[in-house]
């Protein structure tokens, strides 16, 4: 058996042994045709062998999943509509939509059976006990302890502290991380720890000068401006801040009171030289600072792109409904890392993460010349003026980068209100009904240009539409062997329900004493919509079956993959149709409540079927 690693936590202790039964199929194997020396090849391959080893699918390299959310005048989710109720524009052209689904939040699971024994495990019985609550929602507050002030960053987090301690429910976990990377709780219903964990938040800035003891001092904003875009207006404010507080030494001859002429307009012509230099020397510096500060601002807005990759990669192994809650006043985001920020979208589009975004300056304004903690000493009407627009700007961009992660992926945006703790309840929730609508651009280019996205209801009766704004083309082609291995790995990780193939799933345990338990997991595949590929007299076909066990918290204990290739005569195939395929897996695990994942693909027609189980043994 091949054990899985999964990609937000480590291996569990339990151990896993898995045992493959063909019902209806091996007893059949006699039946093979006569030898003669055309089919001796065939008898001579076994119809029914697995082994472990991934398995690979070709995928649609260029397909774009696009999350949309349709609310009506409360504000509330709708789900009826379908996807002719569509329409979908990439640069301004309609787009075909090739894939379409509805995504409704409270999949039921189903509950274990008890055995009596281990031989028991074997049998079907006919009851089964309810099983306790356990997780079915995970929701990661990440806190952006990097780019958030200390006042609004207390204030968020105390209304976060009262939000969970009233709204935490036996089938919710939470998390706390911070963009920082100190203080993270992984996914707990422990309140005692959340709340001690909010009470360490603090704002932990990157190591910069303090305000007002830098000449000139810049944003991350006007950086941008000036060294990427060359805006002069911005380029000038920072020259004539250095001129005012802090102007480059300067040599003049001495003047005297008897000068002839001659030496007053030598006079002129050398402080003109002088004021000259100034200014170049003072745009030196302006430049000069302008670097330094975006290499800084680069360096943070990487780092908070590193730790939402981190939250996302953390939900994607959390077995049920998943939402990021963002808690962060914003950051600018500059034209380089934008590639970036489609990427996260993709990543979390993929593992079914909403991204929802809190700003934590609830209700602001901009205060020219700045508020009472800036310290700045220009005092020039005209650069306060210009600083004071770029400020505004500044927060319109920032603000800009939560609401296009909550556009793209179906999250919500609290923003100008003070209300926070009213603020959390809403984004904290997962919308009832997310459509996700997919197309494959024709004639893509890999040239990691932008491409804006619009989508909008062909009957729009007074319904609004929140949808990805658009998405970057790839610069190269992605493997299709680690693609396919990605995407059956967070099929496994997730709790869809998919039901391209019928497949029943059925779960027993049975204690072996009161600190050991064996759980039975039986998958019976329905064969009848498989399309096996004739070659050589055989029906081939590839079942690759996961199956994976989570506990209380949603924490991954174990799993086993197993590749199952079918090379079928064609009367085995004929009672294989009737009786199915069974595969049974046995893990071996403490007393305890665990969520179980069972995933089937078949190569042929890559189509998926997953289920949800719950066992709770006491």
């Amino acid at each position: 058996m091949q054990a899985l690693a999964h990609p937000g936590g480590k291996r569990g202790k339990g151990s896993a042994v898995a045992a493959f039964v063909l019902f209806g199929v091996i007893a059949l194997r006699g039946q093979a045709p006569q030898n003669t020396p055309q089919n001796l090849p065939q008898q001579n391959t076994a119809e029914i062998s697995s082994r472990d080893a991934p398995a690979t699918f070709s995928t649609k390299v260029n397909l774009v999943m696009v999350p949309v959310v349709v609310r009506d005048g409360k504000g509330k989710a709708i789900g009826a509509l379908q996807k002719e109720d569509f329409q979908l524009f990439d640069k301004g052209k309609p787009q075909l939509i090739t894939r379409f689904s509805v995504e409704k939040a409270g999949e039921a699971v189903i509950p274990a059976e008890v055995a009596t024994d281990d031989a028991a495990t074997e049998k079907s019985p006919a009851s089964a006990p309810a099983a306790s609550p356990v997780a079915q929602r995970f929701v990661l507050y990440l806190f952006d302890d990097v780019h958030t002030t200390t006042p609004d960053l207390i204030q968020a987090r105390d209304a976060a502290d009262r939000h969970l301690s009233e709204s935490l429910d036996a089938t919710t976990r939470a998390a706390i991380f911070t963009a920082s990377g100190q203080g993270n709780l992984d996914f707990t219903d422990d309140r005692v720890k959340l709340h001690e964990a909010l009470m360490k938040l603090m704002a932990r800035p990157t190591l910069r000068a303090p305000s007002g003891t830098e000449c000139p001092e810049l944003s991350y904003y006007m950086a941008d401006l000036i060294h990427n875009k060359s805006d002069q207006n911005a380029l000038q404010a920072a020259v004539t801040e250095v001129l005012a507080i802090c102007p480059p030494p300067q040599t003049l001859p001495p003047t005297g009171t008897a000068a002839s002429p001659a030496a007053q307009k030598a006079l002129q012509q050398a402080e003109q030289q002088a004021a000259q230099q100034a200014q170049q020397q003072a745009q030196a510096i302006s430049q000069a600072a302008a670097s330094r500060v975006l290499a800084l601002g680069e360096r943070d807005t990487r780092l908070a792109f590193t730790v939402l990759e981190d939250a996302i990669r953390r939900l994607a192994a959390a077995p049920g409904a998943r939402t990021l809650v963002l808690v962060s006043s914003g950051f600018v985001l500059t034209d380089d890392l934008r590639p970036e920020e489609t990427d996260i979208m993709d990543r979390a589009i993929r593992a079914n993460v909403r991204i929802s975004s809190l700003n934590a300056r609830g209700l602001y304004v901009i205060v020219p010349g700045g508020d009472a903690s800036s310290s700045t000493l220009v005092t020039d009407p005209n650069v306060v003026n210009v600083k004071t627009q770029y400020q505004r700007e500044s927060a319109l961009v920032e603000e800009g980068v939560l609401a296009e992660l909550v556009d793209a992926t179906g999250g919500r945006y609290f923003h100008n209100n003070n209300d926070l703790k009213g603020g959390f309840t809403q984004v904290a929730a997962s919308p009832e009904f997310v459509y996700v609508l997919g197309f494959s651009p024709q004639n893509l280019k890999l040239d990691g240009a932008y491409h804006a996205l619009k989508v909008t209801l062909k009957m729009p009766r007074g319904l609004d539409v929140q949808a990805r704004r658009g998405y970057y083309a790839p610069q190269h082609l992605p493997d299709p062997e680690e693609d396919a291995k990605r995407e059956i790995q967070e099929a496994l990780f997730s709790r869809d329900e998919l039901q391209d193939i019928p497949l029943e799933l059925h779960m027993q345990f049975f204690k072996s004493s009161d600190a050991a338990a064996k759980i039975a997991v039986l998958a019976r595949v329905n064969v009848k919509t498989l399309h096996f590929r004739k070659a050589d007299g055989r029906n081939n076909d590839n079942l690759t079956i996961l199956s994976g066990v989570f506990d209380h918290n949603g924490n991954y204990v174990t799993g086993v993959q197993k590749l199952v290739e079918l090379r079928l005569l064609d009367p085995t195939l004929e009672k294989a149709l009737n009786s199915g395929i069974t595969v049974r897996t046995n893990f071996d695990v403490m007393p305890g409540s665990y969520v179980i994942r069972l995933v089937v693909r078949y190569s042929e027609g890559q189509a998926m079927a997953a289920r949800n189980g719950v066992v709770d043994i006491p």
